[in-house]
């Protein structure tokens, strides 16, 4: 068992846990060397016996090791010590995109295509290696205070070379974005990570997972059998291109999907794009459904006794004698039929129809001029415009219509006009008193660049307690920003200076009240000496300009009296000599 102060390797000291998995542990840990934090994960107990779960973790390590990109969790080192097999990650002071989602509900298309962006980028450079992950979810995804996203724990990725990529060593991620391939037990391709993508944007667009249900197989045959929820429905303005590159990695047949990351990553680039947003939907070029798993069940015929009997009795001629004079009234009838329905399924039409009209392209026009044109080629426009802010576009402008141009549509219906307000400003309100976190988070989602001070404060009990407690601001409440702008938020200074334990004379119950007290690590040696009383501290590895942080080591030197026996050889001494 792994307890807070033991040293894996003689190198990295348990700080504490971070979390339990189904494979291993994960725990903070300083890393005495090279003095920084990192994230030990540690294969549990009950299964380091186990040759074959020894192996897969081993097989992780090695696997991981291959990647080095700023979008995926580096990893430092890889080993066993006393039974613990182990291996050692960066570590990252980040929230999950899982949190990020339960705080914010649904993003914005441009957070959402940023962190996708991240996402696919680090994902590419592992199917580059030839390395599935197996298990994205937003639990496994953490995003930093610059807004940098990180892919963590390729728990069960496993690295393989490339005539092994369609192989069948299914392992289960987690059943709400699983791909219908591993629900069904057929082993995992890179195009199952491009799944999990695919329904992880989802749940970043609209806020929610697009299957549930009571239990993990129910929400698996979701997965594999029911389309997924329509995305129009939840969001009126969604653009095209963006619905088409979900509707395209979530497909039940891979060979409908993206080939890999890399190509979802190269889509995602320009799906923002002004001449992208109304593209045609994309429609699938493979059936769904696999027609071998579908079962024709043949008809069941009712028994006839008499088999030998023809159904259908056979009609002798003189049975059926032609009345001419009735013939001719029932032709009459017909043809007086089909002459109404062409008159009424075509003429009429013909005559009454309003023709189709293509709406005109009247984006970067005022909205003046776009009213103007719209009305001139027979189209109604809605009094009230739609205000929406631009990068691009003026104030007054139009960005765009709806239905959009180009589209073919009945004269007469009413056009939506999109009014340009500018460039998006974010007013600034009155931080004081909030928790840092939450300002930050909600200030860079929404492009604002926020940096971090520590300010001096008089009285730092009032603030123990409250270190994370916002205590002032460089920009004014009422002040607006535009995306880039930059705001910097005061922090209480709590750290003092370590007390001069040597000068003070501190005793060594003083330096572990000390140590308590401040929640960091005493390590305590102990010197021989005649100079100073016993139990004083004569030597400190912190001096008095450090500021005093949770989990650092403080080293300690106690004085310690001579040994009697020396002293009995002095006397001796002193005595032969008089």
């Amino acid at each position: 068992m792994i307890i807070k102060g033991q040293k894996i390797n003689d190198r990295y000291e348990i700080l504490k846990i971070l979390g339990e998995g189904g494979m291993a542990n994960v725990y903070l840990a300083q890393d005495t060397i090279l003095e920084r934090k990192v994230a030990v994960k540690v294969l549990r107990g009950d299964l380091a016996s186990d040759e074959k779960f020894v192996r897969r973790f081993q097989r992780e390590a090695l696997a991981a090791s291959s990647l080095n990109h700023p979008n995926v969790v580096q990893m430092y080192d890889v080993g066993e010590d006393d039974g613990n097999f182990y291996i050692v990650m960066e570590y990252i002071e980040g929230r999950t995109l899982k949190q990020l989602i339960k705080k914010r509900g649904k993003l914005t298309f441009s957070e959402v295509v940023d962190i996708m962006l991240q996402l696919t980028e680090g994902m590419s450079h592992a199917h580059d290696a030839y390395i599935i992950h197996r298990d994205i979810k937003p639990q496994n995804v953490l995003i930093l205070d610059n807004g940098l996203v990180k892919i963590t724990d390729f728990g069960i990725a496993m690295a393989l070379n490339s005539s092994q990529l369609t192989q069948t060593n299914s392992v289960m991620g987690s059943v709400h974005y699983l791909p219908p391939e591993q629900a069904s037990g057929k082993g995992s391709t890179i195009k199952s990570d491009v799944y999990s993508l695919g329904i992880l944007m989802y749940e970043l667009l609209t806020g929610k997972l697009p299957f549930k249900g009571e239990n993990a197989v129910e929400i698996a045959l979701k997965h594999m059998k029911d389309p997924l929820p329509s995305l129009r429905r939840e969001i009126d303005d969604l653009p095209q291109s963006i619905e088409n590159i979900i509707i395209k990695a979530t497909a039940k047949n891979p060979k409908n999907r993206y080939n890999n990351a890399r190509e979802m990553y190269d889509d995602l680039k320009t799906c923002l794009d002004k001449n992208r947003v109304n593209e045609q939907r994309y429609i699938y070029q493979y059936l769904e459904q696999d027609l071998e798993d579908t079962k024709v069940i043949k008809p069941i015929l009712k028994d006839n006794k008499e088999t030998d009997k023809p159904v259908i009795k056979e009609i002798k001629k003189d049975e059926f004698k032609p009345n001419k004079k009735l013939f001719f009234i029932l032709g009459g009838i017909i043809l007086g039929l089909i002459l109404l329905i062409i008159t009424i399924f075509l003429i009429v039409p013909a005559l009454t129809k309003v023709p189709d009209v293509k709406v005109p392209d009247v984006s970067l026009l005022t909205v003046e001029e776009a009213e103007s044109q719209l009305k001139k080629v027979g189209f109604e426009v809605e009094l009230e415009t739609i205000k929406q802010s631009s990068e691009t576009v003026p104030i007054g402008y139009v960005i765009k219509t709806s239905p959009s141009k180009n589209r073919l549509i009945k004269k007469g219906t009413t056009i939506k006009i999109y009014e340009s307000t500018g460039v998006e400003l974010i007013e600034i309100t009155d931080y004081t008193g909030l928790d840092y976190d939450e300002v930050r988070d909600s200030l860079l989602l929404s492009g604002i660049i926020v940096k971090q001070e520590k300010r001096t404060v008089e009285n730092i009990e009032t603030y123990r307690d409250k270190s994370n407690q916002i205590i002032g601001q460089d920009q004014e409440p009422g002040t607006k920003l535009q995306k880039g702008d930059e705001i910097i938020l005061y922090l209480p200074d709590i750290y003092e200076g370590y007390p001069d334990m040597v000068g003070e004379r501190w005793t060594l119950d003083d330096a572990q009240a000390f140590a308590t007290e401040y929640n960091i690590n005493l390590n305590v040696t102990y010197e021989e000496t005649d100079t100073v009383s016993p139990n004083l501290v004569i030597y400190q590895s912190r001096s008095t300009q450090d500021p005093i942080i949770e989990g650092v080591t403080l080293r300690v030197t106690i004085s310690k009296e001579l040994p009697e026996v020396i002293e009995e050889e002095l006397i001796e001494e002193e005595s032969e000599e008089v």
